[in-house]
């Protein structure tokens, strides 16, 4: 199965996509300090160097990268949805 996306930090609930993923395929990821993360299929095409909700992610709750909240979802997000502003509310703006 092809490596997909990296994920930073162990509490990290999104990955960052290291090649363009498309819709219905199923990758499975790195830990950036070791390790791999379990498999996940695409549910959106997802560009390189975009996030990838790594579990479901409600409204109202914090989106971590890099083991920091970046953001808040704005609608709920499923486990391989590609995450970006279209549902994601920045912490910096």
């Amino acid at each position: 199965m092809a490596t997909g996306f990296l994920v930073h930090a162990a509490e990290d609930s999104v990955g960052v996509a290291i090649t363009d993923l498309s819709s219905s395929e199923r990758v499975e990821g790195i830990y950036q300090h070791g390790g791999s993360h379990p498999a996940i299929e695409v549910s959106d095409t997802v560009p390189l160097g975009h996030k990838i909700a790594l579990a479901d992610i409600p409204a109202g709750q914090r989106v971590v990268k890099y083991g920091t909240a970046i953001g808040v979802a704005t609608r709920d997000i499923h486990a391989g949805q590609h995450v970006h502003t279209h549902n994601l509310r920045g912490e910096r703006w």
